[in-house]
């Protein structure tokens, strides 16, 4: 009667993952290097992270192995809440215009400084 006490997995397929982690490593810090800006950059830097913290959680974490059901308990609820943090931001950006619109707040207005509302002079000047 043959029992294996555990699942094994060729090394292999670990040395690829490790091997992809690090391109996807130098391609994050390659976007700093190029000093890429604005959105691009920060779209780049997104991807590259969610893309290595899927290959850690699906290889490493044996993730990939498991149960569909197992793997929906796990990692269903953090994408609920990133799809609900997704849409309070697009509300917020809708709320946030119409204020601009309706109200006739410039936005663009910078806030007072103290120097503003206290005078040009800085403290403990005698005037």
């Amino acid at each position: 009667m043959s029992s294996e006490a555990g699942q094994q997995h060729p090394l292999g397929i670990y040395y690829k993952v490790w091997i992809l982690l690090f391109v996807l490593s130098s391609f994050s810090y390659a976007v700093d290097f190029f000093n890429v800006q604005g959105g691009m950059r920060w779209g780049l830097v997104i991807l590259f992270m969610l893309l290595k913290a899927g290959f850690i959680v699906s290889i490493f974490m044996h993730v990939i192995w498991e149960r569909m059901a197992l793997v929906l308990t796990i990692l269903g609820p953090p994408v609920v809440l990133l799809l609900l943090i997704g849409l309070m931001s697009v509300e917020g950006f809708y709320i946030s215009g119409t204020r601009y619109q309706y109200m006739g707040h410039d936005p663009d207005a910078v806030a007072l400084t103290p120097a503003d509302i206290h005078g040009g002079g800085g403290g403990g000047e005698a005037h």
